[in-house]
């Protein structure tokens, strides 16, 4: 019998998207306009539950651009962007012509340290120029640690971005992370929580600014009976076919979560009397994590015969289970290696040793025992 892949993230739908997609259909609004739009965005405002505003948009990376653009950021000006995390944190800086500043993380979220940080902050200062925006990531779910990055983002009055691309239904201290920030961003990639098949969204305080960004989502069109622009536009807004996956979706979402997070819960067990491998978990009541990807630590020195990182990968793929090392951190890619970084080897460490196992919310008891003889007969 041929066994079907194991993947690390796949989506997961819920049942009633295809409703939403026929309402679309029937209606003929087979457009970036329609009830389906308006209604994903309010029912996303409305489990967020903090007086925001919610605009959808074609992904994570065009509301993490659009978000820079209303911060004011131009050419030339700096933006601090944690850097471990996936590219897309990053590139919208560059879109901008501004320069990229990369801060490592901490051990205990993985996140934005903010010791690094405000040395970041003064060092730039000190050489003329404040940064404009700082860019933090929940990554993996995970907050990154709240109270100390908005401090020190307060202490110089630079606005933070905060990319929630991977931590929709994760929240600290009981709020909803997508309402930190000045400006905050949700992805909902195919891999993602909930999914739209590709999409994002982002989170603004004031109606004035969800405006302003349909307007720049929309090809920045003035108001005249021709087209006529004053202004640079992009085509990043959402159709309202995705946004109909997107109302199906929300109605799983908690659904979603509990079981990422009973796929967490799997792995603590499955590791916990093995050597050398660490579940990375949140260890303060303060974090509520998604668990979007659970990941571990591999230590070669604990390990039975010293296996490593990429000999558990490898042997996963030889089985046909998807799995992926951590993200490499941004000053270590070549595209962006020659711009500063503040910090030590927290971020690259990570990357060395950390793996990414599969996650799915749609993942089954024969998925986990596939896993689970696959790795226990490797480390045991």
């Amino acid at each position: 019998m041929i066994k079907s892949k194991i993947w690390l993230s796949s989506p997961h739908m819920g049942g009633s998207e295809l409703s939403y997609i026929h309402d679309a259909f029937d209606s003929n609004w087979i457009a970036p306009f329609g009830a389906n739009i308006t209604e994903f965005e309010h029912v996303l405002e409305k489990y967020l539950s903090n007086d925001v505003f919610v605009t959808t948009l074609s992904s994570a990376t065009a509301a993490i651009h659009l978000g820079l653009i209303l911060l004011d950021v131009k050419a030339g000006d700096l933006v601090i962007c944690q850097s471990f995390t996936f590219s897309a944190s990053a590139n919208p800086i560059l879109y901008q012509g501004a320069k990229p500043i990369f801060v490592d993380s901490e051990l205990e979220t993985w996140n934005l340290c903010p010791i690094a940080l405000e040395n970041a902050i003064i060092d730039t200062i000190h050489k003329g120029q404040i940064p404009k925006a700082i860019i933090t990531v929940h990554l993996y779910g995970v907050p990154y640690k709240i109270d100390e990055i908005r401090a020190v983002a307060d202490k110089y009055n630079i606005p933070i971005l905060e990319d929630s691309a991977e931590a929709l239904g994760s929240s600290y201290k009981g709020q909803k992370c997508g309402t930190f920030g000045d400006i905050s961003v949700f992805s909902f990639n195919g891999n993602k929580i909930i999914t739209t098949s590709g999409g994002g969204a982002i989170i603004t305080s004031s109606h004035q600014q969800k405006k302003k960004i349909q307007f720049l989502a929309s090809q920045a069109k003035d108001e005249a009976p021709h087209y006529q622009h004053s202004e640079l536009g992009y085509n990043y807004q959402m159709s309202n076919i995705c946004a109909g996956i997107g109302r199906g979706q929300m109605k799983v979402l908690d659904e979603h979560v509990a079981l990422r997070r009973a796929m967490h819960d799997f792995y603590v067990s499955l590791f916990k009397n093995i050597p050398g491998i660490t579940v990375f978990s949140t260890v303060n009541p303060d974090y509520f994590t998604n668990y979007w990807l659970t990941s571990i630590l591999v230590n070669p020195n604990e390990t039975k015969n010293g296996i490593n990182r990429e000999t558990i990968r490898l042997t996963l793929l030889d089985s046909d289970i998807e799995c992926r090392p951590l993200w490499k951190p941004m000053h270590l890619q070549p595209l962006y290696e020659n711009y500063p970084f503040y910090g030590g080897e927290i971020a690259e460490t990570l990357f060395k040793n950390g793996l990414s196992l599969p996650s799915g919310s749609n993942l089954t008891d024969s998925d986990r025992n596939r896993i689970s003889t696959v790795l226990l007969k490797l480390l045991c």
